[in-house]
């Protein structure tokens, strides 16, 4: 795989991880709540003017953008295992941004994903 394709899948892999980031810092902001009829309207209005959540689903569209420059130049096959880099950007920035746990077996199962991307990375 070539830098500027690998620079291609990053990018939309780091703006995937930046909206599920930015929906979460949305979410924490309206608290928790229940699927009801009764919070549709002040629910969905609190999700709709919610500036992270905009810049999370913007930081999404983009993503699709990249993400089809992307495989317009790397096979899917490779692509998209890439993805998984987004469970360990994820994973390191929820626990310094958020305070989430991070403990031993999650960093084995970020370990093997970090594994399982070098080898697909390395198949080409």
């Amino acid at each position: 795989m070539k830098l500027h394709e690998f620079g291609l899948i990053l990018a939309g892999v780091l703006l995937n991880a930046a909206a599920q980031l930015l929906l979460k810092a949305g979410v924490r902001q309206i608290g928790h709540f229940d699927f009801a009829p009764a919070n549709i309207v002040p629910i969905g209005w609190s999700l709709a003017t919610s500036l992270p959540v905009i810049g999370g689903l913007s930081c999404y569209v983009v993503s699709v953008v990249v993400w089809i420059l992307a495989l317009s130049r790397v096979e899917v096959s490779i692509a998209y295992p890439m993805l998984s880099i987004g469970y360990v950007v994820n994973a390191a920035l929820a626990h310094w941004l958020f305070g989430e746990a991070v403990g031993p077996q999650r960093l084995l199962g970020i370990a093997i994903i970090i594994v399982g991307v070098v080898i697909v990375a390395r198949s080409h």
